[in-house]
């Protein structure tokens, strides 16, 4: 008996639904993209939920704008900043903190949540300043503290150099030179502020 030379076609598998956090996960990565190419003003909750394939009921019901999207895929994509580096000399461990926290700023979130600023107006600037207090400045004062204090116990930094005014400085030295000057921070301008500013600084005063 002759063999048929036809052969059923293999069943095609429905691509799965999407729920919850991987929804989720899709809807913010879709934002970032969005802000990467056509800006605050040109994203719209449209274009992000056609660019994660998905319905724009299922944005709105998760974030009832764009502020609030925006704000949240920023927090959520920015490079975390939670461990402090121990190197075993103060001078090291800063310079390596302060490549972590030039990384996080010049990230695709960074540069993202950067433009979002020079973009959007006043009110929806206050939201995303909380996105950089929260994700860069407050967990770069955290480390920086845990590293200054590391210093005090070796013996290399000075005590009173604990405080709020010298806790400041690298933050807003960063923050000011990116902002306001467009500074990229390469390595020799790192290694400069930690030599020429940081390490003075801290250092133990002589008897």
């Amino acid at each position: 008996m002759a063999t048929s030379r036809w052969t059923a076609a293999p069943a095609q598998t429905a691509p799965s639904r999407r729920r919850g956090a991987v929804l989720e996960r899709a809807i913010l990565d879709a934002a970032l993209e969005q802000l990467g190419t056509v800006g605050w003003n040109g994203l719209t909750m449209e274009g992000v939920a056609a660019r994660a394939q998905t319905g724009k009921a299922a944005v709105y019901r998760r974030w009832p704008s764009k502020e609030d999207l925006v704000a949240d895929a920023l927090q959520a994509g920015l490079p975390s900043l939670t461990e402090a580096p121990d190197l075993g000399d103060v001078r090291e461990d800063l310079l390596e903190l302060c490549r972590r926290v030039r990384e996080t700023m010049f990230s695709q979130p960074g540069f993202a949540l950067r433009s979002v600023l020079h973009e959007c107006d006043v009110s929806q600037a206050e939201l995303f300043n909380r996105v950089i207090v929260e994700g860069v400045v407050e967990p770069t004062m955290r480390l920086l503290r845990e590293v200054i204090h590391r210093g005090i116990g070796r013996g290399e930094v000075r005590p009173d150099a604990a405080n709020s005014y010298v806790f400041d400085v690298i933050p807003a030295m960063l923050m000011y030179r990116t902002k306001v000057c467009a500074s990229e921070w390469n390595e020799r301008d790192l290694e400069e502020m930690i030599d020429q500013l940081m390490v003075p600084l801290l250092r133990r005063r002589a008897a």
